[in-house]
C-alpha cells in the first residue's frame, strides 16, 4: 500500500480544521523568546529570580542544539542555526541554513508564521529582534518562495542605526538595542495582545564572545532576566485583564565552548547544551521527565509544534511528516526515532510516550519534498506502539536513502537512513 499526498486532499483538511481551530483558539496566545549564546550550566550559575517565576508556572528543563552529533542531522551550534531549527522544526538537513550568512533557506520547510498565518491570516503576528534578518531572511517576509508572508507588526533593524545607536567596541550599543526591543514588546503586548510572537535578544552572545565565562557574561544574563521580567509582567496584565491564555517558551540557540566560554560552532556537549523555561500548562513526561533516569531531553525543534498545539495550528500530513520535534504538552505516542541498516533490513526503534494504539510505519525511498514536490511513502507495518521496534525488509527497494515516518495516535516523528 502507498500513497502520494494530494493538494486538494491538504487545502480540504485546513479548511475543516480551521473553522473549529478559530473558535478554540481565540483567546490562546504564544510568545516566544531567543536569548542568545547560554549554555545550560552556565545560567545555572546565576540567580534569575524572573525565569525562575515563569518556570514556577510551568517548567524548565534542559535541552539541545545541534541535531544527531555525527549523524545526518548534525547541524551547527551557530546562532541563526538554532533560530531556523525552532522556527522550522528541522535540523540543518532539511532547513539549509549552516551559517549566520543564512545563504539559501530551504522555504519549502515552513516557518511556524507561514504555517500561523496561513491558518489564521486575521489574526496578528509579530517579530521584536535586535537582528533584522531574523525577519527578513529567516522569516522570509515578502519573498515569492515564502508565499509573500507578512507581519502585522515588526520592530528591528535598529543595529544598523548608527546615528541613534553608535556602534562601541564593547558592544554596549547591542545592550541598549536590546532594551529598547524589550520595552517595544512589552508594551505592544499590553496593548496589543498578538497572537503569535517572537523576541530575539543579543547582548548576551556578544559578551561570552569578547569576555568568555566573566563578569561581564554573568552580568548581561542578570540583565536579561530582568528582561524576562518585564515581558513576563506584560503577559501576566493581559491574562489579568482580558483572560487570555498565553504560553511563554523562552530559550537560546547554542551554548559555549568550555573552559573559556568565548565559542560556539561545533559538537561539544557545552555548545549544544541548551535550557527551556516556559509557563504552559499541561507539560508532558517528555519534558518533565528529560535528563532524569537517562531519559532524553527535548531538543530546540521541539518549541515549534508545541506552539503549534495550543494555537491549534494544523500542520497538513506531508509537512507534519517532516517535523523534526514533538509537542512538549498534552499526549504524545513516540518520541526519539533511530534507525539502523543492516543488509537489507532496517531496524527502527522509537519510546513509546502514551502506550495506547498503533503506530503505521511509512517509508519513502525519494525526498522530492525539499524541492517542493511529494514523495510516495509506503505502509510498511502497522504494530503496537509498546513494541517500540519493528524490522523492515528492503531487499526489493533502491539502495541509497530511505526515509521513514513513526505515525502514532498522537503525533508522527521521522527518520532517515543515508547510505554513503
Amino acid at each position: 500500500m502507498s500513497f502520494k499526498f494530494s493538494n486538494i486532499c491538504i487545502v480540504i483538511f485546513c479548511l475543516l480544521t480551521n473553522v473549529t481551530a478559530f473558535a478554540q483558539t481565540d483567546k490562546n496566545k504564544a510568545l516566544f523568546v531567543i536569548v542568545d549564546g547560554i549554555s545550560y550550566e552556565q545560567l545555572k550559575k546565576v540567580a534569575t529570580p524572573n525565569l525562575d517565576a515563569i518556570a514556577k508556572a510551568g517548567g524548565i528543563s534542559r535541552a539541545y542544539v545541534g541535531g544527531e552529533k555525527k549523524g545526518y542531522s548534525q547541524t551547527p551550534t551557530i546562532s541563526a542555526v538554532g533560530y531556523n531549527s525552532l522556527l522550522t522544526s528541522t535540523w540543518v538537513n532539511k532547513h539549509n541554513v549552516w551559517g549566520n550568512e543564512i545563504k539559501e533557506p530551504n522555504y519549502n520547510y515552513w516557518t511556524i508564521f507561514r504555517f500561523f498565518k496561513e491558518a489564521y491570516p486575521a489574526k496578528k503576528a509579530a517579530v521584536f529582534s535586535t537582528w533584522l534578518d531574523n525577519r527578513t531572511k529567516l522569516i522570509g517576509t515578502g519573498l515569492r518562495a515564502t508565499g509573500n508572508l507578512k507581519m502585522d507588526y515588526y520592530f528591528d533593524g535598529f543595529e544598523l542605526d548608527t546615528i541613534h545607536f553608535p556602534h562601541d567596541k564593547n558592544a554596549e550599543y547591542i545592550a541598549r538595542i536590546d532594551e529598547k526591543v524589550v520595552d517595544e514588546a512589552a508594551e505592544y503586548i499590553r496593548e496589543q495582545s498578538p497572537d503569535l510572537s517572537w523576541v530575539y535578544l543579543e547582548y548576551t552572545d556578544d559578551m561570552g564572545h569578547r569576555y568568555g565565562n566573566s563578569e561581564q557574561f554573568t552580568n548581561a544574563i542578570k540583565k536579561m532576566d530582568a528582561q524576562m521580567g518585564r515581558l513576563w509582567e506584560a503577559v501576566k496584565t493581559r491574562q489579568e485583564k482580558s483572560g487570555e491564555n498565553w504560553q511563554i517558551f523562552i530559550t537560546t540557540d547554542h551554548g559555549r565552548g568550555e573552559p573559556s566560554g568565548k565559542d560556539h560552532g561545533g559538537q561539544s556537549d557545552a555548545e549544544r547544551s541548551t535550557w527551556i523555561v516556559t509557563n504552559a500548562k499541561g507539560l508532558n513526561s517528555y519534558f518533565l521527565k528529560s535528563g532524569s533516569n537517562n531519559n532524553p531531553v527535548p531538543g530546540i525543534v521541539d518549541i515549534m509544534p508545541t506552539i503549534g498545539r495550543h494555537l491549534a495550528i494544523p500542520f497538513p500530513k506531508e509537512q507534519a511528516f517532516e517535523l523534526d520535534g514533538v509537542s512538549l504538552t498534552g499526549k504524545i505516542s513516540v518520541t526519539n526515532p533511530d534507525a539502523k541498516k543492516e543488509g537489507d533490513q532496517i531496524t527502527l526503534t522509537w519510546k513509546s510516550a502514551e502506550k495506547d494504539g498503533n503506530v503505521k510505519i511509512w517509508l519513502a525511498v525519494t525526498n522530492r519534498f525539499e524541492e517542493g514536490g511529494s514523495d510516495q511513502y509506503m505502509l510498511m507495518k502497522q504494530l503496537p506502539v509498546a513494541d517500540e521496534k519493528v524490522i523492515l525488509d528492503v531487499s526489493k527497494l533502491p539502495k541509497g536513502f530511505y526515509k521513514m515516518v513513526i505515525e502514532g495516535k498522537y503525533n508522527t516523528v521521522n527518520r532517515w537512513v543515508v547510505e554513503k
